[in-house]
């Protein structure tokens, strides 16, 4: 079983869909078994898609998809339809239950890092959470898959 995550700005410039796809084929070749961990608060989570693409593509292999909240969110009662047919599941970590909500983003992204083998990565700038994340990832000694912007 491999586990991975995604860390990105939240905003992207043309599809990366394709990138992160291959990114994850490299990951589900030698596997049965691939769990995806999504923070969801950007464009560049948004194309974790790629991962129901490899759901059809290898019906096979286990592969799922779980978007990972740092707190409990209103547009999940909203949203209710788009968030049970997007993903296979939705966690709310414990260890972010005490955690101040200005505080819980980048705990969750931690523990998106903590709980992932490998980090696909779509970084171009040296600030921010998806920067502080790769770099958490880098110090964690975690795999990490950089993708060109």
């Amino acid at each position: 079983m491999i586990t991975c995550t995604f860390a990105g700005h939240r905003e992207v410039f043309g599809s990366c869909t394709q990138k992160i796809e291959n990114a994850l084929e490299t990951l589900i070749e030698s596997e049965d078994t691939l769990y995806c961990y999504v923070g969801g608060m950007g464009e560049f989570d948004g194309f974790s898609a790629a991962v129901r693409n490899l759901k059809r593509k290898y019906p096979n292999k286990e592969i799922r998809l779980t978007l990972v909240l740092p707190y409990m969110q209103q547009k999940l009662n909203e949203y209710k339809e788009y968030y049970e047919t997007s993903f296979d599941d939705i966690l709310i970590p414990a260890e972010l239950a005490d955690i101040h909500y200005k505080r819980a983003i980048p705990a969750r992204n931690r523990w998106l890092v903590d709980n992932s083998d490998y980090l696909i990565a779509m970084v171009w700038r040296d600030f921010g959470g998806a920067y502080t994340t790769l770099r958490y990832a880098q110090k964690q000694g975690k795999k990490i898959i950089l993708l060109e912007r």
